[in-house]
């Protein structure tokens, strides 16, 4: 850069002795001297003159543009440019019926419009640049992690299970136990696709540093060893995933959503989330409501009061369910086991409580 620099200078230093010199023989015959004196000093003057401020019109501005453009990220400028070529564009489009106004506006206003809109077009994509390149970076991720699934099942290396499909397992699920007990029954018939990061997301959970949440992530462990040796249903776990998406359920309901295959789960959210994208859901938490027994009113039912209810005279039993009895004037019969009426049924969103009085009194010895 310095070579180039000094080549600049003596470009400069020429054309300015040159210019110095033919003004200084045009000063001396305004003058009406004829010796060169004026070309002469003006030359010289004009040659120091270029010596020295050349390099700020020349090297230094593009020095200084370098400079700024190696501190400016790629993206903001891929983004500036797009943003510039979107303004010209604008700009393009409108100079047409700007040009029909009368004058001076068809003159000034267009080239106006190009310096707005080129600003505008600039200014608003490197704002919204993260934005722009997270968008399109998500489609292309999605459309090839399509791709990659596609060919996943093509090749054989993400076959479809017994029945001819997958099903997707939450770490919910997996953690709440009951999976294993419903696998065993043969009710869930296909191969139980466990992704990676479901895997990781139980392992973070087991490795906790609160007791509670390591207790529940290690028994999600237990569930899924189990799961390996003791179903009929065969058990994967597969490393594909969804590229430019974080979170674990977002990447479920799009697996699901590629893979056309449902989602085991007890999350509430996630399963709200999932039938709004129309995705298959199965709610463990809905299978156990829905396989409780139905008592009516009037019918007799034989429970083991254990505890006080809320209130005044009330006992509370469980049947083999785990479905709540709240029983009338049961509080004098807790630890005994006793007929009961129903006289009312309700479901909550917890789940189905019975309400009943005491009837014949039977206690076992």
């Amino acid at each position: 850069m310095v070579g180039l620099e000094f080549i600049f200078r003596l470009i400069g230093m020429i054309i300015l002795a040159i210019l110095g010199g033919m003004w200084g023989d045009d000063i001396g015959r305004l003058l009406g001297e004829a010796e060169p004196l004026y070309a002469i000093v003006l030359s010289l003057l004009g040659a120091l003159i270029g010596l020295i401020i050349t390099p700020f019109f020349t090297t230094r501005p593009a020095r200084y543009l370098l400079s700024a453009l190696s501190e400016i990220s790629s993206n903001t400028l891929a983004a500036g440019m797009i943003g510039l070529m979107v303004g010209l564009l604008v700009a393009a489009l409108l100079a047409f019926p700007l040009s029909l106004l009368p004058k001076p506006f068809s003159q000034i206003l267009p080239f106006v419009g190009v310096l707005l809109f080129g600003y505008l077009g600039v200014m608003i994509f490197v704002m919204r640049k993260k934005d722009i390149f997270e968008l399109f970076s998500s489609r292309l991720s999605f459309r090839q992690g399509e791709q990659d699934l596609k060919s996943s099942v093509e090749n054989g290396s993400l076959s479809q299970g017994a029945n001819g499909r997958n099903i997707l397992l939450d770490t919910s699920v997996i953690i709440d136990g009951r999976i294993s007990d419903i696998a065993n029954t043969g009710f869930l018939i296909g191969t139980f696709l466990i992704p990676r990061f479901i895997l990781n997301e139980l392992q973070y959970i087991a490795d906790s540093p609160d007791s509670l949440r390591r207790q529940r992530g290690r028994r999600g462990m237990e569930v899924l060893s189990k799961l390996q040796k003791e179903t009929t249903s065969p058990v994967r776990i597969s490393d594909i995933d969804v590229e430019g998406v974080q979170e674990a359920d977002e990447k479920l309901i799009i697996l699901a959503r590629q893979l056309r295959c449902p989602i085991v789960t007890n999350d509430y959210n996630l399963n709200r989330v999932a039938e709004l994208q129309g995705v298959s859901v199965l709610n463990v938490n809905e299978l156990a409501n829905a396989v409780k027994s139905v008592f009516l009113p009037g019918e007799t039912i034989f429970v083991n009061i254990i505890q006080e209810g809320r209130e005044p005279g009330q006992g509370i039993a469980y049947l083999d369910d785990g479905t709540m009895v709240v029983v009338e004037d049961g509080r004098d019969r807790i630890n005994a086991q006793s007929n009961v009426h129903v006289t009312k049924v309700l479901q909550t969103a917890a789940g189905r409580m019975i309400f009943a009085r005491i009837g014949e009194h039977r206690e076992e010895e």
